[in-house]
């Protein structure tokens, strides 16, 4: 026992070193939020045993620690789209959702995804998640009331809205306040609790991956009660372990970007363990150098009537985007200081409601005023000012094509609140790069084949999300339930070795 190597998530388990069979299952998974759990139910409801591995002593990970919005429609529209009066081609969602990803974009995820995403609505009603037929107007970030359905990107922005008709697809959990995310959970895991052939393993943390001298895998160790486990698989082993936020050595290595974020998002198990294991049994891990990252500027609505500037008193976007656009564009920025200015009007009740939490810069009775306060060249934002209220006037933003709804001249006293990334501002961030995987989980490797025996879901597979500047509240959720879910439906329908 003692010449066996030590089980760590970069070095795969030979079979030959197994000296027994701890515990045997149809389909082991990794971690319990979101995705693992729809795995899970999809596995057990297809005809396999499952047992669940989750590092915590609870399940929920970090979908329980989200809102829950779900990002879903197309095919017409869902029962709560159509019941607000929207219909929602899938073809919009489709061309929507490939801008958003870029030039990394999985057509064949997103198209499968968008598809079947109406499906999916159905899916998660009939296991109990509520939604109701209400739709949410006013601009936000979360939402705080029970309404079903409100919009939660950059779907009526430039340069989306241009490409694809508008639609709101965040589906809200019918619950009060910040609690979509707990709520989810607790549906999900009633579930679990129903199916006798789900049994959930908590406090056991997953160590290595077991291949065959093939490179099959067949198994995992784990750690249970400071004991080593070996545990046999018949079917395949699915990885739902979150992605590597909560490793710092991690993030540096792929996502430098996300230095310019302060606060991580997640759980402490997005350690990156499952991406690990997987690229142990020749994985490829694709998309690691990108992430989330935000400027939560709103609420107040309002404050989207603003304009954002660099340190030359230029604008550089369209401020009517999702805040993780804004986020992307300002790490661009070859600049020192990246300003929001509003009016004192527009400024409101920001210091109430606001999540961005940006220091007042300067003030200024006039712009010159400001324009000294902030050290910015003399007429440097008199003139970006004259442009931007002169297309006010006129409703057209010619430069940036800020919607005309948002489009209010500003005129002084103004206030400049300093969002330049750690100067105070909150800037959340967390990664999307992962496991590459064909749309049904299977793991790929490099060169674009089935690693047998392993699946991914969630954000320990690169899924439908690839970048901040196209993200959308909703989209995580849905592509880690949704990308459960087929995860789990492939291993049940795995033969049993």
């Amino acid at each position: 026992m003692s010449d066996i190597p030590r089980a760590t998530p970069s070095h795969p388990r030979r079979l030959r070193d197994v000296p027994r069979w701890d515990r045997e299952t149809d389909v082991a998974i990794v971690g319990l939020g979101g995705a693992g759990g729809c795995a899970a139910i999809e596995a057990a409801d297809g005809g396999a045993e499952v047992t669940v591995f989750e590092l915590a002593s609870a399940g929920g990970g970090s979908t329980a620690m989200s809102s829950a919005e779900i990002y879903m429609g197309g095919n017409g529209g869902t029962r709560v789209q159509q019941a607000c009066g929207f219909h929602d081609d899938t073809e919009d969602m489709v061309t929507y959702m490939m801008m958003a990803a870029g030039p990394q974009a999985d057509e064949a995820k997103i198209r499968n995804y968008c598809e079947h995403s109406g499906e999916h609505f159905r899916w998660l009603v009939d296991i109990g998640v509520p939604f109701k037929d209400s739709f949410h107007e006013e601009r936000a970030i979360m939402c705080l009331t029970d309404d079903g359905l409100l919009y939660t990107g950059s779907e009526k922005a430039y340069p989306f809205a241009q490409q694809a008709r508008p639609c709101p697809r965040g589906h809200n959990l019918q619950v009060e306040g910040d609690n979509g995310g707990p709520l989810l959970m607790k549906i999900i895991m009633e579930n679990l609790a129903r199916r006798d052939a789900i049994t959930v393993e908590y406090e056991t943390r997953a160590l290595a991956l077991i291949i065959d001298e093939e490179g099959a895998v067949v198994g995992l160790v784990v750690r249970q009660d400071q004991n080593e486990l070996h545990v046999r698989t018949r079917q395949g082993v699915i990885l739902c372990a979150g992605g590597f936020v909560m490793n710092e050595q991690m993030v540096r290595k792929y996502a430098p970007m996300l230095a310019g974020g302060n606060t991580p998002i997640g759980n402490p198990g997005d350690t990156g363990t499952g991406i690990l294991m997987g690229m142990s049994v020749g994985g490829a891990a694709i998309n690691m150098h990108e992430g989330f990252i935000s400027l939560p500027y709103y609420p107040p609505a309002d404050m989207t009537r603003g304009i954002v500037i660099n340190d030359k008193g230029q604008r550089f976007i369209n401020e009517d985007v999702y805040h993780g656009r804004l986020g992307a564009f300002v790490l661009r920025q070859m600049a020192e200081r990246i300003y929001f200015i509003v009016t004192v009007e527009q400024y409101g009740d920001y210091e109430k409601v606001s999540y961005l939490g940006a220091p007042v810069a300067g003030t200024g009775e006039t712009v010159a005023e400001l324009e000294e306060e902030l050290g910015l060249r003399p007429g440097s934002l008199q003139y970006t000012l004259a442009a931007y209220n002169e297309d006010c006037s006129r409703g057209e933003d010619t430069l940036y094509h800020k919607a005309a709804e948002w489009l209010t001249p500003l005129e002084p006293p103004l206030v400049a609140l300093d969002i330049t990334p750690g100067r105070g501002a909150f800037v959340p961030y967390f990664t999307l790069g992962g496991l590459d995987t064909r749309p049904t989980g299977e793991v790929l490797n490099t060169q674009g084949e089935v690693v047998p025996g392993l699946y991914a879901a969630g954000r320990t597979a690169c899924g439908v999300v690839r970048r901040a500047e196209g993200y959308s509240s909703g989209m995580s959720v849905g592509d880690a339930t949704f990308s459960g879910r087929l995860a789990g439906r492939q291993a049940a329908d795995a033969p049993r070795r």
